[in-house]
């Protein structure tokens, strides 16, 4: 399935993390992505030399693109730009607020002069409201969305692991082009595209902010602990592994008790007899199960769960991540060499996809000068 977008043109104006998710989601589905970076390069590059001398995060999230090296304040230089956008059908850009205006590329007017082009516009907080200049970058916005707020345990809050709020605001812009491009198809008639990190996650936050503004309920941080259902979190095993499981009705409530905890007059403890009451008892029920734990090693411990029929999860170290049995893989040439990492969530036909290499830093500069050099200037392209 990676040709479903051939023959789409893609040009990028982008850096860090959000932008170059959406357009290398669009290459891995086939289209042709023209990655335009300053003549020192995606700051990315730079995030770590981790992976063969290669930054992480721009290994995953460049493949299947071309990288051109442009000076934008260069008149030349933004010429060709230019002339790249006018053969696009998706344009996307994540500088800071309001620098691709200065540039001479406000999407108002590429849209006037195409009104077939499909415009896409990351930032910090949109193309609107009194923080739309603001900078913002990935943890701060977790804090300012209040993801901090509920995420942590008792002894204070804690960044999500991953750049949560530019993989939502990439994944958001990536169902929008894609949304854009069916309406396209239909009316003949692109659109603009306005994505923040801000609102990409506040999306996300629907929950707590309903349970709270309605209900009047302020989250609580509980770790890897469920505010709601008990018992429902990580506990250790006397090995040191952690294993996570859920009670999600009375009969595995019975079922922990018997053939996990080996209590099997718990079930019908009165301090214990619902969900409720174990909620309210979290402290006394959680020292029971704790005890229980302690006195087997995880392997023993999953094989009592699995036994009950009771859903659990490993709480899993990066080894343990990257000896997974359930893993896919996929294999993609950097400039350093092959690097494999695990693969995209989604299949198709059950086939594992193939996907086209990580550039260099302006790996196809001087090609793609001379494929988008003014009529009869090719000779001063390179």
């Amino acid at each position: 399935m990676n040709t479903d977008l051939e023959g789409l043109v893609v040009v990028s104006v982008e850096q860090a993390v959000a932008a170059p998710y959406v357009s290398s989601r669009l290459a891995d589905a086939g289209a042709r992505v023209i990655k335009v970076e300053r003549p020192e390069g995606d700051f990315a590059r730079g995030y770590d030399h981790l992976v063969k001398g290669e930054s992480a995060y721009f290994v995953w999230l460049n493949r299947g693109k071309e990288s051109v090296c442009l000076d934008l304040k260069s008149g030349a230089d933004n010429a060709v730009l230019a002339r790249m956008i006018d053969a696009a059908d998706v344009f996307v850009q994540n500088l800071a607020p309001g620098a691709i205006d200065k540039l001479g590329f406000p999407p108002t007017e590429l849209r006037r002069r195409n009104p077939r082009l499909i415009t896409c516009s990351i930032s910090g907080y949109g193309d609107e409201g009194p923080y739309r200049d603001l900078k913002a970058y990935d943890l701060l916005v977790q804090a300012e969305s209040g993801l901090s707020n509920i995420t942590g345990n008792e002894h204070g809050m804690a960044r999500v692991g991953v750049s949560v709020c530019d993989i939502a605001a990439g994944m958001t812009a990536f169902q929008a082009v894609l949304q854009a491009l069916i309406g396209r198809a239909k009316t003949g008639e692109g659109r603009h595209i306005d994505v923040s990190l801000f609102h990409a996650l506040a999306d996300w936050m629907n929950v707590p902010y309903l349970q709270y503004v309605y209900g009047g309920k302020e989250p609580a941080r509980s770790g890897l602990n469920h505010p709601t259902i008990a018992p429902y979190g990580a506990y250790a095993c006397r090995d040191g592994a952690s294993v996570l499981f859920s009670i999600q009705n009375e009969r595995e409530w019975a079922n922990l008790c018997r053939d996990v905890l080996l209590v099997p007059e718990l079930a019908g403890d009165p301090l214990f007899s619902d969900n409720s009451r174990r909620v309210a008892n979290r402290e006394k029920l959680d020292a029971i199960v704790t005890g229980a734990f302690a006195m087997a090693d995880r392997p023993e411990m999953i094989e009592r769960l699995e036994k009950a029929r009771i859903a659990y999860g490993r709480v899993s170290s990066m080894q343990d991540l990257a000896d997974h049995p359930q893993n896919r893989f996929v294999t993609v040439e950097t400039p350093a060499g092959p690097v494999a990492y695990l693969a995209p969530g989604a299949r198709f036909d059950g086939q594992d996809p193939a996907f086209r290499a990580v550039p260099a830093l302006g790996q196809q500069t001087e090609a793609l000068r001379r494929e988008f050099a003014p009529a009869g200037r090719v000779e001063d392209a390179a």
